[in-house]
């Protein structure tokens, strides 16, 4: 598997989860350290945790990999997992907004989510808007 296939397992991993705002973009052309950021928004620190096991769990029965490493679980207002080629981030709302990362790296490709099956994704407006993208939003 590529690490843009594992990026849209983690995409789809979390929209089971209910996570909002799903972006994945292509930043190696930025980024000499990693392929793709998958970003996704969570309401709470359960539904953090949530998307993120669900994440984990779906990438090691799917893929066989595991996170090089993790930051963020203690708190769960930002959950970093390093997959090396990838990195997944779930925020909690008023992180995503201060830190803003789909508009820090807006000059990457942003990948399509149906290719992760994704049909539907919510978004709020303001990622909505950023990204120039059209679907559901809140």
């Amino acid at each position: 598997m590529t690490s843009k296939q594992w990026a849209l397992i983690a995409a789809r991993a979390a929209n089971e989860k209910k996570a909002s705002d799903i972006v994945v973009l292509e930043v190696q052309k930025s980024l000499i350290i990693t392929d793709y950021f998958v970003i996704a928004t969570g309401a709470n620190n359960r539904q953090v945790d949530a998307i993120c096991d669900a994440v984990e769990e779906t990438l090691r029965a799917e893929a066989g990999i595991k996170p090089l490493g993790r930051e963020g679980r203690d708190e769960l207002t930002w959950v970093l997992l390093d997959y090396g080629d990838f990195v997944v981030h779930v925020f909690q709302p008023e992180l995503r907004e201060f830190y803003r990362l789909e508009t820090l790296w807006n000059d990457a490709p942003i990948i399509d989510l149906k290719e992760a099956g994704i049909q539907d994704p919510v978004y709020s407006e303001r990622i909505a808007k950023t990204l120039g993208l059209s679907g559901t939003t809140d």
